[in-house]
């Protein structure tokens, strides 16, 4: 049986994913900071779960975590895919509050980098990392400097590690635009109603996942749309 860790998998994107793979018979170890959310998640998604409550950023939580996957004996897939976007409304970055930016770069870089050298000794030489990353670390938008650096960061971080580690498989995952709690953050009062649910874009990372591409950088949209060819 195989078994996945994801991070912020109590509610949104994370969630959606935890369910479809708990669906397909995965074992499924997800943390959340807020007890009840993941609580109720834990609920709702069934099979066999390990919820872990706590922050990402913190050292004794992602120990945490790694004790879940000794439980189960092994992992195959890890999805950070926990994130903070910063103080809201975004500020621009000549007066982003510096110790936010530092909170920031722990949550976002910082965290799945600890997390990554903790659990890639428990992979096989099929394991799989996705580090869920966006389209702010790449275009230049007015407000989104401080959760878009850090998401670049990410990005360069997947890529190196994506030609350090030869057995597994690395990938930069942008979701795209979803009707999560974050956006609605990054958007106070504004009507988000536009935006997909999250768990229709969880077929693209499934087609990621299970495509056998290299490591790299992809893009839901791309993985979506059958018209288009993902570049190796």
């Amino acid at each position: 049986m195989s078994t996945a860790v994801i991070t912020g998998g109590s509610r949104g994107f994370g969630f959606a994913v935890a369910k479809e793979l708990v669906a397909r018979g995965w074992r499924v170890v997800i943390d959340g900071r807020d007890r009840g959310t993941l609580a109720t998640a834990t609920e709702a998604l069934g099979g066999e779960i390990a919820a872990v409550p706590g922050d990402i950023s913190e050292d004794a939580h992602r120990k945490e975590l790694e004790e879940a996957v000794n439980r189960f004996g092994s992992l195959d897939l890890l999805v950070n895919n926990a994130s903070s976007l910063g103080p809201s409304p975004l500020p621009r970055l000549d007066r982003y509050p510096i110790p936010d930016f530092e909170r920031l770069l722990r949550v976002n870089v910082i965290a799945p980098l600890a997390l990554i050298q903790l659990l890639l000794p428990k992979f096989g030489r099929d394991g799989v990392i996705v580090n869920v990353t966006s389209d702010a670390a790449v275009e230049a938008y007015d407000g989104w400097g401080g959760y878009g650096s850090s998401k670049a960061a990410l990005d360069q971080l997947s890529a190196v590690l994506g030609t350090e580690q030869k057995s597994i498989r690395v990938y930069g995952f942008d979701p795209g635009d979803m009707r999560t709690a974050m956006q609605q953050e990054a958007f106070p009062g504004e009507d988000i109603s536009d935006r997909p649910e999250p768990a229709t874009v969880v077929p693209a990372l499934m087609r990621l996942l299970g495509g056998g591409l290299p490591s790299g950088r992809y893009r839901a949209a791309d993985l979506l749309d059958p018209a288009v060819q993902v570049a190796p």
